[in-house]
This record gives structure tokens, sequence and C-alpha cells, in this order.
């Protein structure tokens, strides 16, 4: 992974573009939605950041750029049409530890800027690490038509409700069954029900947990698209082999890791809600299989 992917806090950030044309204009109509404060420094600035001038949103010096202004600033975007300059103001700015971007120019890049989907509180970067940003756009615009406005407000909903969940259910696993219960009923639309859904998620009964089984002999490459939510909802992963890499990849990162796992002790975890994943040899997938019959055992292309 030649690039990882990072969510900056912006409220203090200190932002340099240099250049004021059409490329630097399509920087700052993304960098300006954020809090960060930022400067440009052109000789000749574009209609489009003047009128962000005039809004107050960035201040502007129109010069000549010279060596010394690269100082100081914790992102820099260079974007004039001279790209010896460019890379002169780079290089600078790496030599001075200062994250630097050059438009079209990811050799001297310290950092990349994805393809982002902007739904309030819900952000969600696409990035292929330069190789192809035409495929990250198309991507982007599916994601755009499924994803519902409507999550924004959710979203802050939600955000406003997260400390009377936790006063409520001071327990982490009760908070996830709680949450798991909303989304269930809600889905990802806001509207007159939301609030019913919130409060209904607290009085629904509590759930068993679900025991998903996969052998040894299932590549991960060829599980279904299906399986994908059941993976990432686990909160236990027992295995007395290491897991491949391909699968390991697609589990829930923070879920807890076990080599094995009894009988008894496996249905106590799913008499207490918990989603659990045994990853081992066929003999033992079938013989959990007759034990646990209500367990969803993954095979290639099928659930």
């Amino acid at each position: 992974m030649q690039y990882f992917p990072l969510f900056v806090d912006t409220q203090s950030l200190k932002i340099l573009i240099v250049g004021a044309g059409e490329v630097a204009s399509r920087k700052l109509d993304l960098l300006s939605r954020t809090d960060a404060d930022i400067h440009v420094i052109a000789k000749d600035s574009s209609n489009e950041m003047l009128a962000y001038q005039r809004k107050e949103r960035i201040s502007l010096e129109e010069r000549e750029v010279n060596f010394e202004d690269i100082n100081g600033w914790d992102l820099v975007y260079l974007a004039t049409a001279d790209k010896a300059l460019n890379e002169q103001l780079a290089t600078l700015a790496q030599q001075r530890n200062i994250w630097v971007n050059v438009v079209d120019n990811p050799e001297f890049c310290r950092f990349i800027t994805p393809s982002i989907i902007d739904r309030g509180r819900l952000q969600i970067a696409i990035s292929t690490a330069g190789a192809a940003p035409v495929f990250a756009r198309e991507l982007r615009s599916r994601l755009e038509s499924w994803l519902p406005h409507s999550i924004t407000p959710l979203f802050d909903f939600i955000a406003e409700r997260r400390n009377d969940v936790q006063q409520r259910l001071p327990v982490f696993k009760d908070r996830r069954v709680f949450w798991e219960r909303f989304f269930k009923l809600n889905q990802s639309r806001f509207d007159a029900d939301t609030p019913n859904h919130y409060q209904d998620s607290f009085s629904l009964s509590k759930v068993k947990g679900e025991l998903v089984l996969l052998d040894t002999k299932i590549e991960a490459e060829l599980l279904p698209i299906a399986a994908m939510p059941y993976l990432q909802k686990l909160d236990s992963i027992f295995s007395c082999i290491a897991l491949p890499h391909s699968l390991n990849e697609l589990l829930r990162r923070d879920a807890a890791r076990g080599s094995v796992v009894s009988d008894k002790d496996l249905k106590l975890a799913l008499d207490d809600g918990e989603h659990c994943l045994v990853y081992a040899e066929p003999d033992e997938i079938n013989r959990l299989s007759v034990l646990f019959p209500q367990a969803m055992r993954l095979k290639m292309g099928a659930i």
C-alpha cells in the first residue's frame, strides 16, 4: 500500500496553494469546504479564485512566488503552469518536511487528494494511487447515485445522540447491538419515523448471535459479495491455523482472535449475541454444521 488513507482534522490546518488557474480552482472548490486556513499566491487569478477572495474564504497575493514562501505550512498545493518551478518548490517543501502535492506530477507528491464523496459527516475517499483517476471518478458516480442525500441529516441526528446511547448503554457490545437494530429499522433514510426507530431500538429484545463457518478449502476471492456484510460484523474469529492474507483483508479488523474454542463457549457467545467465525478444516466445519444447524456456512459463490 503506497498511499495510506488518513482523515485529517482541518480546524488548525494551514494550506498554501501556488497558482490560481483552472486546476488550482478545482482544488480550492474541495478545500474550501474544510475549516482550513487557505492562502493563495498567484500572478494571475481566475474569476473563481477572486470570488473566493471576495467571500473572504481565502487570502490572496497576486504576485510571483519565491522560495521563501514555502515555509510554515502544513500542506502545499503547487499548480502553476511552470513544471520546472513546481518541481523546484516541491523539492524545497520536502526538504522542510512540508507535505506537498504537485498537480499531475505524482513523482513529486508527498500526498495525493482522492476522489471524495461528501455526505456531511459521512466521507468516502476513493483512490487508485494515481493509476486510473478516470475509474475513480466513475466509481464515485456510482456511489453518489447509491447514497441518498438524507444520510447527511441522519448522521447529524446520530451524532447528537451518541452521549445518550453511551449513558443508557454503558457496555460497548450493547451499544453495537443497539446501532445494528437502529440501522436495520431505519435503513439509510431520515424522515419523521427516524426518532421512533431510535427509541424502539432500545426496547427490542436481545437477539442471538450469528455463527459463520468457513472451511480452509474455500478461497476468499471466490466468496460471494453477499458474504461481506457478515464478515464485517464479526466480534470473534476462531482458527487453529493462520488466516490467509486474502481472507484477513475481508474481516473486521478489530474482531477478537482466538485459536480454539469449545462447543460450550461457542454456544455461550452466540447466546450472548456475538457474531463469530470459525475457520477450520472441512471435517471440523461439517461437525459444527450439524451441531449448530442455524450456522451460516460460506461456500464459493453462495451462502
